[in-house]
């Protein structure tokens, strides 16, 4: 059955585009590198139209599929299983801008458009697409948007979901459904465009999107600031919005030790305020450069005098802004250079940060004395990405078998009681997926998997993922 499906596969793309030997670890192992499956083959079709009839082929000869776009995602949700069963469709061929319309606002790319080549096209027409995330050099729109990423900027933007406004999507059943509209109001019916944005690949595959695009910002600043705790961080962020209203579009808090990690790997990155116990980036677009480095020294100034922060640097030019962006930025890479970690990726009400993270960071350092927190994220819309790194000296993967699943429960059980959730902008995945029917109620579960069964009857989707 496999060896009749592979030579249709091989009909349908042509015979380079269906990879069945070799290194093929770049699309069967996630960039973890903590899951690593094997495919039947890889498949890279260029169209809509390929993509249909990869997905009808299969489904007659009961394969199922698992759509990938960059490879950058961080739950376990883009690569196959260890059955050799199932084909993994790659979109990376499908790297199109079909259209920039600046009347309307709006972009129409294909799904496999790498995040920084979108940004680019829009910064090319004059105007901006203001999703932007550290991977956006090498993840996918259609990624994003199956994930419903969030990056530093949805504090004024919003997540994928609110810069979407049409998909085209591959069902389950091998039909193109074409939702690529570029209006803002269309009340006639379900918004199926909501159906598929997170829905993480088990749903349809999206394969375009419309975008909305936004007048690109003429002014331009990013700040650093020190501070002594999040108490301080949250009431900056509290001045900061009172002061300069939507022009505010990052808000980011890092801890000491998540940038004592990127001076240990990286010590060619500058940081201003090594000593600090949190650090807090934030930017602002104005009219003019002048006029945002004006509005944001005014807000730095007061919360100096009100003793909010214990010092700021204000970047003078796009270099400055940009290294202290890559400060942020590195992170991720550092844990990674570090070793392996427990990650949680979690959202909260800003008002309950500060208590979430004192007591359980508490909790955990008296469960593992000497156990390193690596906690830094998008303080502006609530999201942390609160990390636990083995104690120094201690083997990494050794920790995550003794202390995962209790640290996990640990963590999830308070940002509950907190009124968070256990997954803000990454997803569900394979890693999450057994925790989420303890924090999802009943009733949510039972229309999720209605709606799973309605759309994909038969489970050909990206199985096992999420449900």
């Amino acid at each position: 059955m496999s060896h009749a499906l592979l030579s249709e596969l091989r009909e349908l793309l042509g015979p380079t585009h269906v990879l069945t030997d070799g290194d093929l670890s770049a699309w069967e192992r996630d960039w973890r590198k903590r899951y690593h499956g094997k495919a039947l083959a890889v498949v890279r079709p260029g169209s809509t139209e390929e993509v249909a009839a990869v997905v009808q082929a299969c489904g007659l000869h009961d394969v199922s599929i698992v759509p990938q776009g960059g490879n950058t995602g961080l739950v376990g949700g883009g690569v196959p299983d260890d059955s050799g069963r199932q084909v993994l469709l790659s979109l990376s061929r499908m790297n199109r801008v079909r259209a920039i319309d600046p009347a309307n606002l709006t972009m129409t790319v294909d799904a496999g458009c790498i995040l920084q080549q979108v940004q680019q096209a829009a910064d090319d027409a004059g105007l901006l697409f203001p999703l932007s995330l550290a991977a956006e050099g090498s993840c996918t729109i259609g990624g994003n948007l199956s994930t419903n990423a969030g990056g530093t900027q949805v504090l004024r933007y919003g997540n994928a979901r609110e810069l979407c406004l049409g998909l085209e999507v591959v069902t389950a059943a091998g039909e193109v459904w074409d939702g690529l509209s570029g209006l803002r109001k269309d009340n006639t019916g379900y918004d199926l465009r909501d159906l598929f944005v997170g829905s993480e690949g088990t749903l349809g595959i999206i394969t375009g999107a419309t975008l909305k695009l936004y007048p690109r910002p003429v002014g331009r600043r990013t700040a650093l600031a020190a501070a002594r705790n999040l108490d301080q961080a949250v009431a900056l962020l509290e001045l900061a919005r009172r002061h300069l209203d939507a022009g505010l579009t990052g808000f980011e808090v890092m801890s000491a030790f998540s940038l004592q990690l990127v001076g240990k790997h990286f010590p060619q990155i500058p940081n201003p305020f090594p000593a600090a116990p949190w650090s807090i980036l934030l930017e602002l677009v104005a009219s003019d450069d002048a006029q945002a480095q004006a509005a944001l020294e005014s807000v730095l100034g007061l919360a100096l005098e009100q003793g909010l922060i214990d010092d700021a640097v204000v970047a003078e030019s796009l270099a400055q802004s940009q290294a202290l962006w890559h400060l942020r930025e590195s992170i991720s890479l550092a844990q990674s250079e570090e070793g392996l970690n427990i990650k949680h990726d979690i959202s909260l009400p800003v008002s309950a940060i500060p208590a979430f993270v004192a007591q359980t960071d508490a909790a955990l350092q008296a469960r593992v004395p000497g156990v390193r927190l690596v906690n830094f994220g998008h303080l502006g819309d609530g999201n942390l990405h609160y990390n636990v790194q083995a104690p120094e000296g201690e083997s990494a993967p050794a920790f995550l078998a003794a202390h995962e699943e209790a640290f996990n429960a640990l963590v999830y059980d308070a940002v509950c009681r907190f009124g968070g959730s256990i997954s803000a902008e990454h997803g569900i995945g394979t890693l999450k997926r057994e925790q989420l029917p303890q924090y999802k109620s009943p009733v949510a579960l039972r229309l999720m998997r209605q709606i799973k069964t309605a759309l994909d009857p038969l489970g050909r989707l990206n199985p096992n993922r999420v449900l």
